[in-house]
């Protein structure tokens, strides 16, 4: 058995396009759908990160804008900067590139962006309506990962869903994306006793802790569904992901590249949460 691959960005440039002709005839009502980022000192990973968002955006017709503050901002001048943010109508999402300094906190940045513009999905007013399944603005790298579940037909009801990796943008968040959908969710994390004796009990694995190749064949069911969320530089300068592809997809079913995987999913999801976001304030929706 080798595993079919699932194309993170074969299907982000498909609903891409959707986006980009979506975009065009809301261009044509006189309505640009417009991001605001606000991006704190001067991380180079932060920085590649925002320049491929303002590509994408820039692909697709949207608008965007990229407000860059020192490190040394007060979280006072941060939050002003935001609630202006809040205020001007012609900016339907605001994104503040995490993480922040370690003089700002987060929670209190995220929560003061009003949760229509919250096209990160991270405002807990958003998480809430998540875990109510409500029509909302959902977090970017799960909803991507749902999405390319759908793409191969992939049913989770009734199946054993293992999530390694408990953060509130992927982790969490996509083990409830799995439970609205009627899977069977296991979140683990790096202080789960015998990790190996949970994964290997999952019929879709998702995987996002950080950590490169620690997912190995043995670690993984015969037929399983294999998300790596992860992102490694080695020290050759390459990238790997979580799992070790080479060993695994002779394990899986499905499984995703790294890079070209979860990737370019994120950043496609961002631009349906500000085209989702700028129809419903612009009451298009």
């Amino acid at each position: 058995m080798t595993a079919e691959l699932i194309s993170g960005k074969e299907l982000s440039d498909k609903i891409r396009e959707e986006i980009k002709e979506e975009t065009k005839k809301l261009k044509e009502k006189d309505v640009t759908p417009h991001l605001s980022v606000i991006l704190v000192g001067n991380d180079p990973a932060s920085e590649s990160y925002v320049r491929g968002k303002e590509k994408a955006f820039q692909n697709a017709g949207m608008g965007s804008e990229v407000i860059k503050l020192e490190e040394s901002v007060s979280e006072e001048d941060l939050v002003q900067l935001i609630e202006e943010l809040n205020e001007k109508e012609d900016v339907h999402g605001i994104l503040v590139q995490l993480p922040l300094p370690e003089h700002i906190n987060d929670q209190v940045i995220v929560e003061t962006i009003v949760p229509e513009k919250d096209v990160d999905g991270f405002h807990p007013i958003n998480v809430g309506r998540m875990m109510h399944e409500q029509d909302t603005l959902l977090p970017c790298t799960p909803l991507g990962i749902m999405e390319m579940l759908d793409s191969k037909n992939i049913d989770v009801t009734g199946k054993h869903a293992v999530v390694v990796g408990s953060s509130n943008i992927v982790g969490k968040p996509v083990g409830q994306l799995l439970l609205n959908r009627f899977a069977t969710v296991t979140n683990c994390h790096i202080k789960t006793e015998n990790l190996r004796a949970h994964t290997k009990m999952a019929d879709i694995l998702v995987v996002a802790v950080g950590n490169a190749n620690m997912i190995k064949a043995d670690d993984v069911k015969e037929g399983a569904v294999v998300i790596d969320v992860g992102i490694n530089r080695l020290e050759d300068g390459s990238l790997t992901g979580d799992v070790d592809f080479d060993e695994v997809k002779k394990k899986a079913s499905y499984i995703t590249p790294v890079p070209g995987g979860v990737g370019p999913m994120t950043i496609t999801m961002l631009l349906y949460n500000t085209l989702k976001a700028c129809k419903s304030q612009e009451g298009l929706d």
